[in-house]
Protein backbone atom coordinates (compact mmCIF):
# COMPACT_ATOMS: atom_id res chain seq x y z
CA UNK A 1 0.00 0.00 0.00
CA UNK A 2 1.49 3.42 -0.89
CA UNK A 3 1.86 6.06 1.76
CA UNK A 4 -0.94 8.02 0.35
CA UNK A 5 -3.17 5.76 0.46
CA UNK A 6 -2.44 4.08 4.07
CA UNK A 7 -2.89 8.03 5.10
CA UNK A 8 -6.29 7.85 4.14
CA UNK A 9 -6.86 4.71 5.21
CA UNK A 10 -5.26 5.82 9.00
CA UNK A 11 -7.64 8.63 8.99
CA UNK A 12 -10.91 6.72 8.21
CA UNK A 13 -10.20 4.08 10.79
CA UNK A 14 -9.69 6.75 13.78
CA UNK A 15 -12.83 8.45 11.96
CA UNK A 16 -15.21 5.24 12.39
CA UNK A 17 -13.41 4.21 15.69
CA UNK A 18 -15.49 3.43 18.47
CA UNK A 19 -12.62 3.70 20.55
CA UNK A 20 -8.57 4.37 20.90
CA UNK A 21 -6.79 2.38 18.04
CA UNK A 22 -3.65 0.98 18.92
CA UNK A 23 -0.68 0.85 16.52
CA UNK A 24 -0.68 -2.84 16.55
CA UNK A 25 -4.31 -2.92 15.59
CA UNK A 26 -4.00 -0.36 12.70
CA UNK A 27 -0.80 -2.19 11.33
CA UNK A 28 -2.89 -5.45 11.11
CA UNK A 29 -5.60 -3.84 9.72
CA UNK A 30 -3.36 -2.39 7.20
CA UNK A 31 -1.13 -5.13 6.54
CA UNK A 32 2.12 -2.72 7.78
CA UNK A 33 4.40 -2.57 10.37
CA UNK A 34 4.14 -0.88 13.33
CA UNK A 35 7.05 1.04 12.67
CA UNK A 36 5.27 2.54 9.52
CA UNK A 37 1.52 3.08 11.45
CA UNK A 38 3.66 5.26 14.04
CA UNK A 39 5.81 7.35 11.18
CA UNK A 40 2.43 7.68 9.92
CA UNK A 41 1.07 9.04 12.88
CA UNK A 42 3.76 11.90 13.25
CA UNK A 43 2.97 12.67 9.29
CA UNK A 44 -0.34 13.41 10.05
CA UNK A 45 -0.35 15.41 13.02
CA UNK A 46 2.12 17.37 10.92
CA UNK A 47 -0.35 18.33 8.60
CA UNK A 48 -2.89 19.17 11.88
CA UNK A 49 -4.80 16.26 11.64
CA UNK A 50 -6.47 16.56 15.21
CA UNK A 51 -4.79 12.52 16.43
CA UNK A 52 -4.04 12.04 19.72
CA UNK A 53 -2.41 9.51 21.78
CA UNK A 54 0.75 8.23 22.02
CA UNK A 55 2.48 4.57 21.91
CA UNK A 56 0.65 1.73 24.74
CA UNK A 57 -2.27 3.41 24.85
CA UNK A 58 -3.85 3.85 20.96
CA UNK A 59 -4.97 7.30 18.89
CA UNK A 60 -8.31 8.99 18.42
CA UNK A 61 -9.10 11.57 16.38
CA UNK A 62 -10.68 14.64 17.81
CA UNK A 63 -14.28 15.75 17.19
CA UNK A 64 -14.50 18.01 14.46
CA UNK A 65 -11.86 16.88 11.93
CA UNK A 66 -14.26 15.37 8.85
CA UNK A 67 -13.37 14.70 4.75
CA UNK A 68 -15.74 16.42 2.61
CA UNK A 69 -19.06 14.91 2.37
CA UNK A 70 -20.05 12.27 0.06
CA UNK A 71 -23.32 13.70 -2.20
CA UNK A 72 -24.80 11.15 -3.87
CA UNK A 73 -28.17 10.94 -5.23
CA UNK A 74 -30.30 7.47 -4.94
CA UNK A 75 -29.62 6.28 -8.86
CA UNK A 76 -26.00 7.28 -8.46
CA UNK A 77 -25.66 4.75 -4.88
CA UNK A 78 -27.74 2.45 -6.74
CA UNK A 79 -24.97 2.50 -9.01
CA UNK A 80 -21.58 2.47 -6.60
CA UNK A 81 -23.93 -0.39 -5.09
CA UNK A 82 -24.36 -2.36 -8.45
CA UNK A 83 -21.13 -2.03 -9.41
CA UNK A 84 -19.56 -2.71 -6.34
CA UNK A 85 -21.38 -6.20 -6.65
CA UNK A 86 -20.10 -6.38 -10.02
CA UNK A 87 -16.58 -6.64 -8.34
CA UNK A 88 -17.92 -9.92 -6.99
CA UNK A 89 -17.91 -11.64 -10.40
CA UNK A 90 -14.64 -10.70 -11.12
CA UNK A 91 -11.16 -13.66 -10.01
CA UNK A 92 -9.63 -10.65 -8.59
CA UNK A 93 -9.34 -11.52 -4.44
CA UNK A 94 -8.16 -7.88 -3.84
CA UNK A 95 -10.60 -6.08 -5.47
CA UNK A 96 -13.43 -7.70 -4.31
CA UNK A 97 -11.94 -7.19 -0.40
CA UNK A 98 -11.29 -3.74 -1.90
CA UNK A 99 -15.13 -3.74 -2.96
CA UNK A 100 -16.02 -4.65 0.70
CA UNK A 101 -13.98 -1.90 2.46
CA UNK A 102 -15.88 0.92 -0.04
CA UNK A 103 -19.26 -0.37 1.32
CA UNK A 104 -17.92 -0.15 4.94
CA UNK A 105 -16.77 3.90 4.26
CA UNK A 106 -19.58 4.49 2.28
CA UNK A 107 -21.78 3.45 4.26
CA UNK A 108 -19.93 5.52 7.74
CA UNK A 109 -20.29 8.56 5.67
CA UNK A 110 -23.49 9.00 3.85
CA UNK A 111 -26.86 9.98 5.41
CA UNK A 112 -29.56 7.13 6.56
CA UNK A 113 -31.56 6.87 3.84
CA UNK A 114 -28.96 6.98 1.80
CA UNK A 115 -27.43 4.20 3.48
CA UNK A 116 -30.63 2.26 3.88
CA UNK A 117 -30.54 2.26 -0.20
CA UNK A 118 -26.99 0.21 0.23
CA UNK A 119 -28.11 -1.99 2.98
CA UNK A 120 -31.23 -2.82 1.04
CA UNK A 121 -30.12 -6.02 -1.18
CA UNK A 122 -32.41 -4.68 -3.48
CA UNK A 123 -29.97 -4.91 -6.57
CA UNK A 124 -27.62 -7.90 -7.36
CA UNK A 125 -25.46 -8.57 -10.12
CA UNK A 126 -26.34 -12.45 -11.58
CA UNK A 127 -24.46 -14.86 -13.10
CA UNK A 128 -21.38 -17.63 -12.71
CA UNK A 129 -18.08 -16.20 -11.12
CA UNK A 130 -14.99 -15.94 -12.66
CA UNK A 131 -12.94 -18.59 -10.33
CA UNK A 132 -9.56 -16.62 -9.01
CA UNK A 133 -6.42 -17.98 -11.05
CA UNK A 134 -4.08 -20.56 -9.45
CA UNK A 135 -0.53 -19.10 -10.90
CA UNK A 136 -1.07 -15.38 -11.14
CA UNK A 137 -2.04 -12.23 -8.44
CA UNK A 138 -4.13 -9.60 -10.32
CA UNK A 139 -3.01 -7.28 -7.58
CA UNK A 140 0.25 -7.93 -9.03
CA UNK A 141 -0.79 -7.13 -11.87
CA UNK A 142 -2.59 -4.40 -11.72
CA UNK A 143 0.42 -2.90 -9.65
CA UNK A 144 2.15 -3.43 -12.60
CA UNK A 145 0.31 -1.80 -14.60
CA UNK A 146 0.32 1.60 -12.98
CA UNK A 147 4.17 1.29 -11.79
CA UNK A 148 5.23 0.26 -15.40
CA UNK A 149 6.93 -2.55 -14.39
CA UNK A 150 7.89 -5.29 -16.33
CA UNK A 151 6.62 -8.83 -15.12
CA UNK A 152 7.66 -12.64 -16.11
CA UNK A 153 5.50 -15.36 -16.91
CA UNK A 154 5.39 -18.75 -17.30
CA UNK A 155 2.24 -18.92 -20.25
CA UNK A 156 0.81 -22.08 -21.74
CA UNK A 157 -0.89 -21.48 -24.96
CA UNK A 158 -4.70 -23.06 -26.36
CA UNK A 159 -2.46 -26.63 -27.07
CA UNK A 160 -0.61 -26.72 -23.74
CA UNK A 161 3.35 -25.50 -24.82
CA UNK A 162 4.89 -23.56 -22.03
CA UNK A 163 7.17 -20.43 -22.78
CA UNK A 164 8.74 -17.64 -20.89
CA UNK A 165 7.43 -14.24 -21.36
CA UNK A 166 9.07 -10.81 -19.95
CA UNK A 167 6.10 -8.30 -20.76
CA UNK A 168 5.24 -4.75 -19.73
CA UNK A 169 1.30 -5.00 -18.81
CA UNK A 170 -0.78 -1.69 -19.69
CA UNK A 171 -4.57 -3.01 -19.36
CA UNK A 172 -6.30 -5.85 -17.67
CA UNK A 173 -9.75 -6.78 -19.07
CA UNK A 174 -12.22 -8.82 -16.98
CA UNK A 175 -14.52 -11.19 -18.68
CA UNK A 176 -17.04 -13.60 -17.13
CA UNK A 177 -15.04 -16.63 -17.33
CA UNK A 178 -11.14 -15.25 -16.73
CA UNK A 179 -9.37 -12.10 -16.94
CA UNK A 180 -6.69 -10.93 -19.98
CA UNK A 181 -3.78 -9.50 -19.15
CA UNK A 182 -2.80 -6.97 -22.06
CA UNK A 183 0.84 -6.28 -23.20
CA UNK A 184 3.75 -5.89 -25.03
CA UNK A 185 5.59 -9.27 -25.12
CA UNK A 186 9.25 -8.64 -25.56
CA UNK A 187 9.47 -12.61 -26.51
CA UNK A 188 7.07 -11.46 -29.77
CA UNK A 189 7.56 -7.87 -30.37
CA UNK A 190 4.23 -7.17 -30.49
CA UNK A 191 1.07 -6.70 -28.15
CA UNK A 192 -0.72 -9.88 -26.70
CA UNK A 193 -3.02 -10.76 -24.58
CA UNK A 194 -2.78 -13.41 -21.93
CA UNK A 195 -5.36 -15.24 -20.37
CA UNK A 196 -4.98 -15.06 -16.48
CA UNK A 197 -5.99 -19.04 -16.18
CA UNK A 198 -2.48 -19.80 -18.53
CA UNK A 199 -0.93 -18.14 -16.41
CA UNK A 200 1.69 -20.88 -14.44
CA UNK A 201 3.53 -18.27 -12.89
CA UNK A 202 4.21 -14.74 -12.58
CA UNK A 203 6.44 -12.46 -10.59
CA UNK A 204 7.74 -8.71 -10.68
CA UNK A 205 11.28 -7.93 -12.48
CA UNK A 206 13.19 -4.58 -11.29
CA UNK A 207 12.90 -3.23 -14.87
CA UNK A 208 10.50 -0.69 -15.30
CA UNK A 209 9.04 0.70 -18.71
CA UNK A 210 8.60 4.28 -17.37
CA UNK A 211 6.89 6.72 -19.31
CA UNK A 212 5.69 4.32 -21.76
CA UNK A 213 2.49 2.86 -21.05
CA UNK A 214 0.37 5.57 -22.35
CA UNK A 215 2.10 5.09 -25.88
CA UNK A 216 1.59 1.09 -25.65
CA UNK A 217 -1.98 1.59 -25.12
CA UNK A 218 -2.53 4.20 -27.81
CA UNK A 219 -0.90 1.37 -30.34
CA UNK A 220 -2.79 -0.98 -28.36
CA UNK A 221 -6.24 0.90 -29.13
CA UNK A 222 -5.41 1.91 -32.78
CA UNK A 223 -5.57 -1.63 -34.07
CA UNK A 224 -8.95 -2.10 -32.76
CA UNK A 225 -10.36 -0.76 -35.66
CA UNK A 226 -8.63 -3.22 -37.67
CA UNK A 227 -8.77 -6.68 -35.10
CA UNK A 228 -8.09 -7.07 -31.36
CA UNK A 229 -4.65 -8.42 -30.05
CA UNK A 230 -4.21 -11.64 -30.13
CA UNK A 231 -3.72 -14.18 -27.79
CA UNK A 232 -0.24 -15.36 -27.07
Amino acid sequence: MRKASRLFEIIQILRLAKKPMTAAAMAETLEVTVRSIYRDIVALQAMRVPIEGGRGIGYIMRPGFDLPPLMFSIEEMEAIVLSLALLERTGDDELKQAAKRVNQKIAGAVPAPLRQAMEGKALYAWGSAAPSPVGLDLGLVRRAIRDEQKLTLVYRDELGRATERMIRPIALIYYSQTANIVAWCELRQAIRNFRSDRVEHCAATQSYFKGEGDELRQLWTSGWTERPAAVS
